[in-house]
């Protein structure tokens, strides 16, 4: 567990800066008026944070009919976020260097564990305002429930989906 207490709901998100697997810079601010779940996960390159990622992915379209992007964290570098986003296919999903400072936006939320030197593995839904409306820490070990992350941003965003439209999982 980190050091520190997560970030609460209700709390304002900071912005960043970082730089996605294209070293493109991505900032938070730059999602106002959208809903941003910051999926941070350990490590790259390991099988649970591999299926995270991936699910985040395969369900890009879902997210974009709600107003919602995700985005993925860890600490590692850009060539390594470039080399891994390749290795595991990622289509769509961003995944965020959280390198330098590092682990610093991890930190900004108290979610970083300063034992092992990576983040927790956890979801952020930071609303269109800037503002935290959902924070879940798992355990490392613990892929996050995909169904659960997009339940809650339905409801919340009251997104009207087809039924037809099913939740799509590694």
């Amino acid at each position: 567990m980190s050091e520190t207490k997560p970030i609460e709901v209700g709390s304002s998100a900071p912005d960043f800066i970082l730089k996605n697997q294209k070293g493109e810079e991505v900032t938070l601010d730059s999602f106002r008026g959208r809903n941003v779940i910051l999926s941070f996960h350990p490590l790259a390159w390991t099988p649970v944070c591999r299926d995270q990622m991936k699910e985040l992915d395969l369900n890009h379209e879902l997210f974009e009919k709600m107003n919602t992007v995700p985005l993925g964290f860890s600490v590692d570098s850009v060539p390594s976020k470039t080399a891994w986003a390749e290795a595991i296919g990622l289509e769509n999903l961003q995944i965020l260097a959280d390198f330098w400072p590092h682990g610093g936006v991890a930190r900004s939320l108290g979610l970083f564990r300063e034992k092992h030197g990576f983040s927790e593995r956890a979801n952020v839904i930071v609303n269109g305002e800037g503002v935290v409306v959902f924070v879940k820490v798992y355990p490392v070990k613990q892929l996050p429930d995909i169904e659960e992350i997009v339940a809650f941003v339905r409801e919340y965003t009251g997104a009207k989906i087809e039924a037809d439209v099913k939740v799509r999982h590694v």
